[in-house]
């Protein structure tokens, strides 16, 4: 390492004043170094890789297992409107739903759910009524006078209940297709803020792609 030398005046000076040519402290550049390799290790790894997940993405985590933990409460108790209202705002049970529908639901609801045979599901009528667990009951039992199949042996209840997080979550979208059928379905609190919770994260990853 070379020998420490004396500050030197430099020769240029600006409106009289003159300036010090000072020598940075090892131990300061050191630390500039070491912030630098920091910082581009930091972005590598959590945001380029995203080898591990940052504060957002911890926090993803924490309420997807608070919100696993809250159904296997409810779990016990069957299906009902909050647990089934409570999957339809959680992304993964929805596209594990929406899976299913692709390949049991698509030959009578068409590929958005706008309706075929069966009716549009994405818009606000509904003719066997609109609550979770009516929708879930129609899935599992089945509509033989209208020629739509029982689904619960086929599936089982775990997965028509996936199936049936996914049909809540197009709810009201309104893709254009079959015309409304049925009787007018008001969404309660509960089922809109799952709706909303649900379309804000999907919006979240849509702008991170």
């Amino acid at each position: 390492m070379s020998e420490y030398k004396q500050d030197q005046v430099r020769e240029h000076s600006f409106d009289g004043i003159q300036e010090f040519d000072n020598r940075l402290p090892n131990w300061w550049l050191w630390i500039l170094y070491g912030s630098i390799v920091f910082a581009v290790g930091y972005w590598v790894v959590f945001e380029t890789l995203g080898a591990v997940p940052g504060p957002n993405g911890r926090y993803a985590l924490e309420m997807e297992a608070a919100m696993e933990a809250q159904l296997a409460r409810m779990a016990g108790g069957g299906p009902r409107n909050e647990s089934l209202n409570l999957m339809a705002s959680m992304p993964e049970k929805v596209a594990e739903g929406r899976a299913l529908f692709e390949t049991y639901c698509v030959v009578c609801h068409a590929d958005q759910a706008q309706g075929n045979v069966g009716p549009n599901l994405t818009d606000s009528y509904w003719i066997h009524g609109g609550q979770p667990i009516e929708i879930y009951h129609t899935v599992t039992e089945g509509v033989p006078e209208k020629g739509m199949a029982a689904w619960g042996r086929q599936l089982g209840p775990t997965r028509v209940q996936k199936v049936v997080s996914y049909v809540i979550s197009l709810r009201n979208t309104n893709v254009a297709g079959k015309d409304p059928q049925g009787e007018l379905y008001q969404m309660t609190v509960d089922e809109e803020n799952a709706a909303d919770e649900l379309n804000s994260e999907d919006a979240g990853e849509s702008a991170t792609k």
